[in-house]
């Protein structure tokens, strides 16, 4: 992925090629498209990148829900498209129309961009609208959810994990409970987006019964919701007790392998750093480097 640079041309590019794509387009110079990660909400955990990119955009295009996470003052003056649900290809084809008309353009994206999110799609939009790549994109990454979830957890994804999305509204539920059953075999850590909506109320609980089937139904799950976010909720449970009913869209899961547990209230799944080496002597060097007695 080549980076967009100050004058908004792809560091390293070469200016006479660019000048020869702008006089075949008579005389519009495309602006650049960056794919920005807003990580899970809170304006402390948006990385300094994202939001220099924020700033300097004419055009910012996202969905309104995540538009309203970013700070009113950072948005001022600028050209704002919003859609609503499921309108994630407007979104996009939206953003390479402002960038191919030389604005210097945003499409926001929570969590990291390349996570569920809309990296993926304006890459393939691209693909079909821009086939001789006149918009330059650069993807700026993020804190995805499931790192904020874990953070606020404690450590349950210090070892192996597998992180499945429950929604079937584009992957038939078919291959996800294929998925989540492999992943469960595997004693793979699991986390599970898109656990519950209103119409999607009975697979959380299919999906508990799968990894019962192979796992403790003493396992440790953490629920989390709104991560990092006004109405955040952090819940500790285990696979015996949880209750679907108690989440949405808005939460993550996080369900434990065969090693993890609870530690002071909090999940932690070990690496097995502390078992191999807590018996090792510590080796104690002076300031050249040579060994001094223990």
């Amino acid at each position: 992925m080549r980076s967009v640079g100050d004058s908004g041309l792809p560091r390293g590019a070469n200016p006479g090629g660019q000048d020869q794509r702008t006089e075949r387009d008579g005389g519009r110079r495309p602006g650049s498209l960056r794919v920005v990660s807003l990580g899970p909400g809170d304006p402390r955990y948006l990385a300094p990148e994202s939001l220099a990119a924020l700033e300097s955009a004419e055009v910012v295009v996202g969905y309104r829900t995540y538009l309203a996470l970013v700070a009113p003052e950072v948005l001022a003056g600028k050209t704002i498209v919003s859609t609503g649900m499921r309108g994630e290809v407007e979104r996009c084809e939206a953003a390479i129309e402002a960038a191919r008309s030389g604005k210097a353009t945003v499409l926001v994206s929570s969590g990291d961009a390349g996570v569920y999110g809309m990296a993926g799609l304006v890459l393939e939009v691209l693909e079909d609208r821009d086939p001789t790549g006149e918009v330059e994109v650069e993807i700026v990454p993020g804190i995805p959810a499931v790192c904020a979830a874990a953070a606020l957890l404690g450590a349950p994804l210090m070892h192996d994990f597998a992180v499945i999305s429950l929604s079937d509204l584009l992957t038939p539920w078919e291959s996800i409970l294929r998925r989540v059953r492999a992943a469960a075999e595997a004693d793979f850590v699991i986390a599970l987006y898109n656990p519950r909506s209103r119409k999607r109320d009975w697979q959380l609980e299919a999906v508990r019964e799968v990894i019962s089937c192979v796992r403790s139904r003493c396992t440790p799950v953490g629920i989390v919701r709104n991560a990092m976010r006004d109405g955040q909720t952090v819940e500790v449970t285990d696979l015996a007790r949880l209750d679907p009913s108690r989440t949405d869209m808005l939460s993550i899961l996080l369900v434990g392998n065969s090693s993890t547990r609870i530690i002071g209230g909090r999940m932690v799944t070990p690496r097995g750093y502390f078992d191999k080496y807590r018996r090792r002597p510590a080796k104690i060097i002076d300031g050249n480097g040579s060994p001094l007695p223990a």
